[in-house]
């Protein structure tokens, strides 16, 4: 159930987006001739006076459809309503709404969060430190038998205590002792086990072993005191996460070799919203916000095939003095973009199920 609500919030975030498109063009009069939730065959559909409403088989995607490229349309090619027959400006619009409305409910699922569960207070640290996976049946941690959610309890004769040094204390210990035996004391659910981990070497000559260590605590929550509050503290977390993610994507650009391994797909994506979802079904709003952003984010980025390659098309028209490019420049562009994101997109899915642990026993 926890990977459906998954599955269903990331549908949920297209719909939004795809939304917003649909709702701008509308709005201004726009022609629009099919509105699809999903790709792949259609599962339903429903046709309306003027849009073909779809939901079809594969739920990670979808798209909101224009007359003005299709064979089948009856509408004129001088129909002032087609989207390509309008000026810059009202086709900008359109382009970037998906967008603004992925921004929008970013923000008022986080208004809704924190008017559900309230305002955070502080920290209830417990002793030890969280296991989280970062590479599986790969990791060092993995082969020497730690697992996602076991709590580190002590390193060596050190105690990890109730408190947030905890976890310096334990990533100094791997650190410092890259290939030497490191006693540990974990807790898995209700009992308490004692292995060795031999921390690998990295290029830095610092010890690894393959997992991400956080904090064993939990958030304190108190009442909000009024909707006041309650829309302050969301701006300011949405800020928080759109200037960490702005921050992400130019690590990503600015030291590429070391950071797309912590891209995520799909598989990931959905891996990630379940724990959540299993661990507390408040949690996925805050997931929802975090990907909306970040669907956001992904979609303005001036690549081909994105929202925000298609406005570069218009800045360049208008640059141009109302003259776009060639439709076959504009379509080999958008044609190449398409394929190398699929190729990503399809990699990536490949990538993150093979490292599904019941896949990886499929193997063994």
């Amino acid at each position: 159930m926890s990977v459906l609500a998954a599955i269903a919030v990331l549908a949920l975030l297209i719909l939004v987006h795809e939304f917003g498109h649909f709702i701008a063009a509308r709005s201004q009069g726009i022609h629009v001739n099919r509105f699809s939730l999903g790709f792949g065959p259609i599962l339903w559909k429903y046709q309306g006076p003027e849009t073909e409403y779809a939901i079809r088989a594969f739920p990670l995607g979808g798209f909101v459809g224009f007359p003005d490229d299709d064979p089948d349309s009856d509408i004129p090619a001088n129909d002032p309503n087609l989207l390509r027959n309008r000026p810059i400006l009202d086709r900008a619009i359109v382009i970037s709404a998906g967008v603004i409305a992925n921004l929008i409910f970013a923000y008022l699922v986080l208004v809704l969060q924190l008017g559900v569960v309230g305002i955070p207070s502080g920290i209830n640290y417990q002793p030890g430190v969280l296991v989280q996976p970062v590479n599986i049946e790969s990791s060092v941690a993995y082969k020497a038998g730690i697992r996602e959610g076991d709590i580190i309890l002590a390193v060596g004769t050190e105690e990890l205590g109730a408190t947030q040094d905890s976890i310096s204390v334990l990533r100094n210990e791997i650190q410092n002792h890259p290939n030497q035996p490191i006693q540990l004391k974990l807790k898995r659910q209700n009992q308490e086990l004692s292995l060795t981990v031999t921390p690998n070497k990295e290029a830095d000559g610092k010890g690894y072993i393959g997992v991400q260590l956080i904090p064993n605590a939990k958030p304190i929550y108190r009442p909000p005191q009024g909707i006041g509050e309650i829309i302050t503290v969301a701006a300011d977390r949405f800020q928080q996460i759109f200037l960490g993610t702005l921050k992400g994507f130019w690590q990503l650009i600015t030291n590429f070799q070391s950071t797309i391994g912590q891209v995520a797909g799909p598989v990931r994506i959905v891996q990630e919203g379940a724990k959540l979802a299993a661990d507390d079904s408040t949690s996925l709003l805050f997931f929802a916000a975090i990907i909306s952003i970040n669907l956001a984010i992904i979609n303005i980025l001036p690549l081909p095939a994105l929202d925000g390659g298609q406005l570069a098309f218009l800045l360049i028209e208008g640059l141009r003095g109302g003259r776009p490019l060639p439709s076959r420049i504009q379509e080999g562009v958008m044609q190449t973009g398409l394929v190398l994101l699929l190729g990503l997109g399809i990699f990536l899915i490949v990538r993150e199920t093979s490292q599904l642990e019941w896949v990886q026993k499929l193997f063994q």
